[in-house]
């Protein structure tokens, strides 16, 4: 498990543990799961899911995974 932020226009939409994160990346799709190796990504339109049951639909965005963190910053 690894702690998930996704922040957007300072409205925090989800923080808490997450096993599994699926991110629309820019250049494709992708999934993070615990100890991933860091990443810097933008994100075009789609859906966040954490834990492949909550969804958040984004317009943009960017993720960084860092160690045991996650921190999503977006635009719905």
């Amino acid at each position: 498990m690894f702690k998930t932020t996704i922040i957007a226009s300072n409205n925090i939409l989800f923080e808490g543990e997450a096993w599994s994160v699926f991110l629309p990346g820019a250049t494709g799709e992708f999934e993070v799961l615990d100890l991933h190796a860091p990443i810097v990504s933008l994100l075009k339109k789609g859906k966040i899911v954490v834990n492949w049951e909550k969804r958040f639909p984004i317009k943009q965005g960017a993720v960084r995974m860092s160690g045991d963190t996650l921190v999503a910053v977006v635009e719905e």
